[in-house]
């Protein structure tokens, strides 16, 4: 049964007289205990930016070394907003959700066109840049700019919806306005910086979500939660979609066709699709890959060279390979198949 958008907020107010002592002992824990990531050291908002949109729906470990190499071959808005699409989507590919990329490539056109490569400061103007929303904003303008503002993502939300005991779905529109009017009450007008950046870190190391740590806790006597593991409350996740996409191999003279795609991987090349509807048998690669709400089935089969190629559709050499952008389900069944 789906959750209504109709809630009331039902959560245990925080004893706001505590809120000071509940401030001070977290930044206590986190002056010992914090996570020494490189996104922090800066104030520059171009490094912090990178770092966020990689972050989204990917973990910390995974994103260290792309970072390291992003900033290393784009340092900045200008020589960001210098690169054609094709370098940005090579340089990004294995991270996923390539939007992502295509946004951070746009956003910093648009700061060197209009804003002569200076970073807003203004949430406002963030959140006409593409792919700012409002948490992307808001982290920018208090780990960059020292604003007191809330931040609310899955680590903070999961502190947040156990602190005050939130016994609504987060990701309702009532759970959602309960977050940010939780956490905004929460954030001190100084050093907002530093208390945003412990409190993802509790939710990081500290308050888990399948085994939160209650017992080292540094925060535990400011918690309202009766039953921390049943928190956060969301709503069902709609049924995981079973699809089958065939693709062809196709090699001559030691080359191979590949095919700029225009769909889910726009802008990086793939292994031409097939009709998915054609029965074929005898595919000589077959792996399956999750992508957001589907469980995807990759068939690839031995083809014919085409006599006519379509416009978006080119001949690489095995030595080019490694140059181009290609999504990372294709780029293993290439490899394999190659070798």
């Amino acid at each position: 049964m789906l959750f209504p958008e109709t809630f009331r907020d039902v959560s245990t107010p925080l004893d706001m007289t505590k809120e000071k002592a509940f401030r001070s002992t977290l930044l206590r824990w986190y002056r010992h205990h914090g996570r020494d990531l490189p996104w922090r050291r800066p104030r520059d908002p171009y490094p912090i930016l990178v770092s966020e949109f990689m972050l989204q729906q990917t973990q910390v470990s995974t994103v260290l070394p792309y970072y390291k190499k992003w900033l290393q071959r784009f340092p900045n808005f200008a020589a960001l907003a210098r690169a054609s699409e094709a370098e940005v989507l090579h340089a990004w590919q294995g991270l996923g959700y390539y939007a992502r990329a295509r946004n951070l490539h746009s956003t910093a056109k648009r700061v060197v066109d209009r804003h002569r490569g200076r970073f807003p400061k203004s949430i406002e103007q963030m959140e006409q840049l593409p792919g700012l929303g409002q948490y992307t904003a808001h982290a920018v303008a208090t780990f960059a700019f020292d604003q007191s503002v809330a931040i609310v993502e899955a680590n903070t939300s999961r502190v947040l919806s156990r602190l005050f005991d939130l016994r609504i779905p987060i990701d309702s529109t009532a759970g959602r306005n309960a977050l940010w009017s939780r956490a905004a009450s929460l954030v001190p007008e100084k050093s907002a910086a530093h208390y945003n950046s412990a409190l993802l870190d509790l939710g990081a190391l500290i308050c888990l979500p399948r085994k939160p740590r209650c017992g080292i806790c540094p925060v535990k006597k400011f918690c309202r939660a009766k039953n921390p593991e049943s928190l956060p409350i969301k709503r069902p996740r709609p049924e995981t979609k079973e699809l089958v996409e065939k693709h062809s191999f196709i090699i001559r003279n030691d080359k191979l066709l590949l095919e700029k795609s225009t769909d889910r991987w726009g802008g990086m090349w793939i292994l031409p699709p097939l009709n998915s509807k054609s029965k074929r048998n005898g595919a000589i690669y077959r792996a399956i890959f999750p992508f957001t709400n589907h469980r995807i089935t990759l068939r690839v089969f031995r083809w014919r060279s085409p006599k006519a190629r379509k416009r978006t559709q080119r001949w690489f050499s095995r030595h080019e390979l490694d140059s181009i952008p290609m999504p990372s389900p294709h780029r293993r069944a290439l490899m394999a198949l190659l070798h």
